[in-house]
Parts: C-alpha cells; structure tokens; sequence
C-alpha cells in the first residue's frame, strides 16, 4: 500500500507541476486575449443576469433558474478547500501563496466562461429539465463518443466517490473535536440526509442550494470580516505581507517564491476548479434566453469562490498568526486563528461552516456524476446504484483515513482536466462567436438578448439540438 501511495504521488507530481498548470495557464491567457477580458468588461453584466429569472418554458421542461445553476455550482466548488486548502497553502507556500490563489481566480475566470457558454449551447432534453457538460459537448460538438466516455467516468468517481469521502471525513472530524460526536453516528446522519436530497434529483438540489448556499456563504464573509474590522490597524501590514511575500527578494533567493506560486496556484485550481470541467454539468440544466449567460454567471462563480470566500479565510489566518505551534497545517490552522479571535466558540464555529460548506458539496459533487452517468446509458438501474453508491463513501469517508482517496483524486481530477482543456480549445470557435453575438446585440440596446441556432454559421450548429 506504501509504494502504491508514493507511485501515485510521483504520478500527481508530474501531472499537475509539468503539465496541468501549464495548460490551464496556457488556456487562461489565451482565452483572456482572445476574448478581450471578457472575465472584467462584463462584471457588471454577471452581476446583473444573477437577478435575471428562468424565460417561459415552451417545451414542458422543469426550469431551473441562473441563480439555482449559480447556486449549485458554488455548493461543490466551497468546500473544505475553502477553509483547509488556503490554510495548507499559506503553511507551505507563504502569504504569497494568496495573491497567486488571486492572479490564477482573475485569469482562469475565462476558462469557466468558455466551458460553460458551450456546456449551455450543446445541452440536450432530458425527461424534465435539460442535461449537458463536457461529456456532451465532447461528442456532439466534436463528434468523439469515447472521449465524452472517459471523461464521464473519470468525473463520475472523482466527484461522487473521492471527494465526497473526503468531504464527510472532514465534517465528522470537525465534529467530533468540537462536540465529541463518534464518527460513526455523524456518518449515519450524512449519509440518511445526501440520500433523502439526491434521490429528489437536480430540482431538489437547486431548492437546497438555492437557500444553503447564501447562508453558509453569507454566514462566513460576515464573521470574516467582523475579525477583519476589529483588526483594521493590522489589515494594511496583512496585504503588503501577501504582496512582499509573493515577489520578495528574500523569497526569491531562499526558494519561497517558488513555493508560493507553485502553492497558490494548485490551491486556487483544487478551490474553484475553472478549467476542469465540473461546473458546466450544473451551467447546462439552466433556463436562459442565451448561452453566454451562464458563462458569465460561471465566471462569477470563481471570483466568489477564491477573491472572496478563500480571501477571507487567508485574512484571518494572517491576522490571527497562529504561528507559534509549527505542527498546525490544513483545517486545524484554521481552527486556531478563529479560537484566536473568537475564543473557544471559534471551533464550534468552524465545525458548523465546515457541516454547511463541506455538505453542499456533497450534494453538488453528486449531481456532476449524475450528469454523467445519464451520459453513459439512461438505463434507471444505473443511476438508482450510482446513488447508493454515493450514500455508501459518504459512510465510508466517515469511518476511513483517506489519504489513498485523496491521491487517487488527483490523478482522476487531473486526467479529466486534460481531457476538458483540449475540447474547449477545439470548441473555443463556437464560443468565441457566441460571445461576439451576445456583445453585438447589446451594443444595438437588446437588454436580454436571445439566441437561435439558424443564426450561426452552418459549419458551426451540428448537432445543436436546443435553441430552436
């Protein structure tokens, strides 16, 4: 078991330090330059089409709204990582490490954007609402089965199986030190609530997102910045340490610098997953008059993510310093500068943001398999196992250590990454173009502006089978 864990680490170290970082980079310059940053001239627009409801449905389908689909794929993507990850990464790389978390939020936005404007454009009808993701686009829009295959199967394990084992082993453990609940017990729990919400399918999901998710989220960013204000005098000194410390003489010469990049920018990927192929599940069930508008909903879905619910984490560890015990990494580090802050009701605290954050991940995680699973074969048998396989992790991650998972969620995470990185530049045409139309129509004064496939070019609309 020891040398299959460090086989897989060598495999994780390969994957993501001499290939992932540079495609996922590679991609979100490119796409920024070619979309002429669409990521900022149209923040504005983002904020805007959150408020925007679900168009009259025309075709029977069930309507799932942009804030619901926004809703959702920000359960999956906060999650422990929000609370544990920038903590690693502030242990191992430096303050630094979070302003490279930033620059690679502020960049890899446009890859959300690009993937979710086509996961919207070759989405198909499903019984009572809309289906699509990577998968979809895979073969519909370049026509390659296997490929949309692979990719089914590589997301379907990495985030109803892997993650979400990881997800319940942090809940319970965040539990059991603030309460003393026994692993077992808090398993159970978990496990009998995701079954009672997953078997409700999307709808479902997107009702306990669409209220979850602002509590939780809002919840957070108060208290945040309730410790922020009472430590205001210290908050200019906190930012020029993130700056220093990312591009500091000192660093640079002793290697830190190095680490903060490498720690800032993996961290930021594992937190709001632009690039990777996850949240388009979610982007296509949406209901919108035109496919640009869930890329941007999407994109926004980042800068929530890591500018501000990663930032505010950051911000209290580094103002809280809980440095004199060097053994502190992860979510416990987190923990000590809340208790730091707040006294001992700080890890009370953590143990119900990690139960809301690490839970609507849980649920989201699972409707990306779902998706997915629908893709390989619409036979009912197949998704009612996927669900009670599902249940059974959630009860496995509660009881298990699960460092293997972890490993083995890195390699899957990454080979799905590569495989959804090289559709989108394939596919980056389409998008493009959608794009330029919904900004031409704009500019002629169209406040909502709608899309019909007859208006794209013939070569382009093959196999688009909504937007009649």
């Amino acid at each position: 078991m020891e040398t299959l864990q460090q086989i897989i680490n060598t495999a994780n170290d390969v994957l993501w330090t001499y290939i992932l970082i540079a495609m996922l980079l590679g991609c979100a310059v490119y796409f920024t330059w070619r979309t002429r940053f669409v990521q900022f001239r149209n923040l504005r627009e983002m904020l805007r089409l959150l408020t925007e409801g679900a168009p009259e449905s025309t075709d029977g389908q069930r309507q799932v709204s942009s804030f619901q689909a926004f809703a959702v794929s920000i359960a999956s993507r906060v999650g422990t990582g929000n609370l544990a990850g920038v903590a690693t990464a502030i242990a191992v790389g430096g303050a630094g490490a979070v302003f490279w978390m930033w620059i690679i939020a502020l960049l890899g936005s446009v890859n959300a954007f690009v993937e979710s404007t086509l996961a919207q454009l070759y989405k198909r009808k499903d019984k009572d609402s809309y289906i699509g993701g990577p998968a979809y686009y895979m073969q519909y829009g370049l026509g390659k089965r296997w490929m949309g295959a692979l990719f089914a199967v590589l997301i379907a394990v990495t985030f109803g199986f892997a993650f979400n084992s990881v997800q319940s082993n942090t809940i319970c453990a965040a539990w059991e030190h603030a309460f003393g609940i026994d692993h077992t017990w808090m398993g159970i729990g978990l496990t009998v609530t995701t079954l009672a919400i997953i078997f409700g399918g999307i709808h479902r999901i997107a009702r306990v997102s669409s209220w979850l998710v602002p509590i939780m989220a809002v919840g957070y960013i108060v208290l945040a910045l309730g410790v922020v204000i009472v430590n205001i005098t210290e908050l200019p000194s906190v930012i020029g340490h993130i700056v220093s410390s990312a591009f500091g003489w000192e660093q640079a010469l002793g290697g830190g610098m190095g680490a903060a990049v490498m720690q800032g920018i993996k961290r930021g990927l594992f937190s709001n997953e632009a690039g990777m192929g996850s949240a388009p599940n979610v982007a296509a069930t949406a209901t919108v008059t035109h496919p640009a508008k869930q890329g941007f909903i999407q994109a926004l879905g980042v800068f929530t993510d890591t500018l501000v619910i990663c930032t505010c984490t950051a911000f209290i560890i580094l103002v809280s310093d809980p440095s004199p015990d060097a053994s502190l990494n992860g979510i416990q580090l987190t923990q000590a500068a809340f208790t730091a802050q707040v006294g001992q009701l700080g890890s009370v605290f953590v143990a119900i943001a990690i139960l809301l954050f690490a839970f609507s991940s849980i649920i989201g995680n699972y409707y990306y398999g779902e998706s997915n699973i629908r893709f390989i074969s619409r036979r009912p048998i197949y998704l009612w196992a996927y669900r009670i396989l599902v249940g059974a992790m959630v009860m496995c991650g509660a009881v298990m250590s699960l460092d293997l998972a972890w490993s083995l969620a890195d390699v899957t995470m990454g080979l799905m990454t590569v495989c959804n990185l090289i559709a989108i530049v394939l596919l980056a045409r389409q998008a493009l173009w959608l794009l330029r139309d919904y900004t031409d129509k704009k500019r002629r004064g169209i406040d909502s502006p709608t899309f019909h496939r007859e208006e794209m070019p013939e070569e382009m609309r093959h196999d688009i089978e909504c937007w009649d």
